[in-house]
C-alpha cells in the first residue's frame, strides 16, 4: 500500500498523520485518506479538485506530473510526500 505523508506546517493546524492507503493512482490515494480526513480535503485540493497553488505531491521524491487530475500511477510500495509551498514559484 503506497504510504501517504503531510508536512508537518500542516501537521500544526490539521490531524494529518501518515497513512497506509490502497490506491493505484496519487488521487486514489489521496482520496482514501480524505475519506478518514476531510478537513484535509480543502487544504490541498481546490473545488476542482486539483492541487491548489500553493501545494506540491512529490511520488519518490519526484514532482506529480498531472496536477490537475492526480492521475500519476503509484505503486504498493511508494511514498507520497504533501508538501506546503512556502515562498516563490512552483
Amino acid at each position: 500500500m503506497p504510504t501517504v505523508s503531510f508536512t508537518r506546517v500542516l501537521q500544526r493546524y490539521l490531524a494529518a498523520p501518515y497513512a497506509n492507503v490502497e490506491g493505484a493512482t496519487v488521487g486514489d490515494a489521496l482520496g482514501a485518506v480524505f475519506a478518514s480526513r476531510s478537513t484535509l480535503r480543502g487544504y490541498v485540493l481546490d473545488d476542482q479538485g486539483a492541487l491548489r497553488r500553493h501545494v506540491v505531491i512529490y511520488v519518490n521524491g519526484r514532482p506529480v506530473n498531472d496536477r490537475d487530475g492526480l492521475s500519476d500511477p503509484v505503486g504498493p510500495r511508494d511514498g507520497i510526500h504533501v508538501f506546503q509551498m512556502l515562498s516563490g514559484e512552483q
